[in-house]
């Protein structure tokens, strides 16, 4: 892609011939790409370190279960906010756009949760600012995503989204970065990846000036029973969207149980101290953006190349699959380092080009922003799902609940039966 390709205007499936905006799409996809990094800082960041240490020190005879409560509370908003608040995107019709406000308010009700987690002294008030951190973060993620469908021409989107995609695993090495400073200063170890998200926000915010507001003829009436109906995406009309949420929901199962546990891993597993496990966290977030880079910009560009993306979709699961059952077996801190960037490989790939399918399948493009969020209710619900079940699995055979083995395998049989879910998609390749 170059400065000549330029996006679209912001209408769900432009016309040909229609005009096209003044902002190049090389200039809007850098972007998006560092505001969807620095999004990913400010809500990974706590998952990965903040959340595991204060939960630590707030509850450490019960760390891991009550750590598995506070993510739960936040990925059950993520699971109605991400759909409701890409709803309410595809009908803004300010001045300002239909993207732009949900961008700039979603990423300042992010920093305020960050602040809140940053000076809790309690479980209850630190589960409070990371609900109010999730309920900002995927305001912000809903109208990002639609920005895809919105402005990216369709032979280009495998390209895009695995370029956008990388942004998650860079912002995992950007967080853990970020946080080895910041240890000892709990409010900074919060905040500061939450003002990150701000700016990163807000540097798209000033790209996108041509943010056209929402057309209101190309979607029907606004009536509170049908506005809550409309979120029901019928299976039986809309077969290969509800292969793909299965598909996405199996596949997410597998990644929360990979991406919620590394610290605790490190430390009960490998044997860390404190200090040690939060260096692996960061080194693991180091291989897994590498092995992501080659996984999401390979994977998207074969899929563009070929014109296909379920075999890709596929084959980068069950790579997932494999990291999972090595991340299992591992004992040693190589062992686990090599199990994360079998792992990482194919979740770059998948993340880039299931994206793209996703899109290929939406039911209604005039409601890119609402059905994408839906969609993403796969991708947030084992947030919630996963850190009740993690507890049981822990304790299988342990007493001190440390039984990580039984969890990536259970993570591993869910990645892989997403694979086989995606065969049943017919109307993509």
């Amino acid at each position: 892609m170059n400065e000549q390709d330029t996006v679209h205007r912001a209408v769900p499936a432009p016309a040909a011939g229609a005009t096209r905006s003044a902002v190049p799409l090389g200039r809007f996809v850098a972007g998006l790409i560092v505001a969807q990094c620095l999004s990913f800082a400010a809500l990974f960041t706590p998952i990965l370190v903040s959340l595991s240490v204060r939960v630590g020190q707030l509850d450490p005879g019960h760390r891991t279960a009550s750590l598995s409560r506070v993510l739960a509370v936040g990925a059950v908003l993520a699971m109605i906010a991400n759909p409701l608040f890409g709803a309410l995107s595809d009908r803004t019709a300010s001045r300002f756009g239909r993207r732009r406000p949900w961008l700039l308010a979603g990423a300042l009700v992010t920093a305020l949760g960050t602040l809140v987690c940053g000076t809790a002294g309690s479980l209850s008030t630190l589960a409070v600012g990371w609900a109010v951190t999730q309920l900002g973060a995927n305001a912000v993620y809903a109208a990002l995503l639609a920005t895809i469908p919105d402005r990216v021409p369709g032979h280009l989107q495998g390209r895009v989204s695995g370029a956008v995609g990388i942004t998650l695993y860079v912002a995992m090495v950007l967080g853990t970065v970020i946080a080895q400073p910041l240890l000892g200063n709990m409010l900074l170890l919060f905040l500061v990846p939450g003002l990150l998200g701000l700016v990163g926000v807000a540097v798209l915010v000033w790209i996108m000036r041509d943010d056209a507001p929402a057309d209101r003829t190309a979607l029907p009436p606004f009536r509170p029973g049908s506005f809550a109906k409309s979120f029901w995406v019928s299976p039986r009309r809309h077969p290969d969207f509800a292969w793909n949420f299965c598909g996405r929901f199996l596949m997410f199962c597998g990644i929360s149980t990979m991406t919620g546990y590394q610290f605790y891993f490190a430390v009960d597993q490998l044997g860390q101290s404190v200090s040690a496990a939060s260096a692996t966290v960061a080194v693991a977030a180091v291989v897994t953006m590498a092995g992501t880079v080659l996984g999401s910009l390979g994977g998207g560009w074969l899929s563009d190349r070929t014109g296909r993306r379920k075999i890709f979709v596929f084959v980068a699961a069950l790579i997932c699959v494999v990291g999972l059952v090595l991340t299992a077996r591992a004992h040693t801190t190589a062992s686990f380092y090599t199990a994360v960037a079998v792992f990482s490989v194919g979740l770059g790939s998948y993340m880039a080009v299931d994206t793209a399918l996703a899109i290929g399948v939406l039911p209604h493009r005039a409601e890119a922003a609402k059905d994408l969020g839906v969609l993403n209710i796969g991708n947030t619900l084992p947030q919630s799902l996963i850190p009740a079940v993690a507890p049981v699995l822990l304790g299988i055979g342990s007493t001190a609940g440390t039984n990580y083995t039984a969890l990536y395998l259970f993570g591993s049989a869910c990645a892989c039966a997403g694979a086989f879910a995606i065969h049943f998609v017919r109307a993509v390749r």
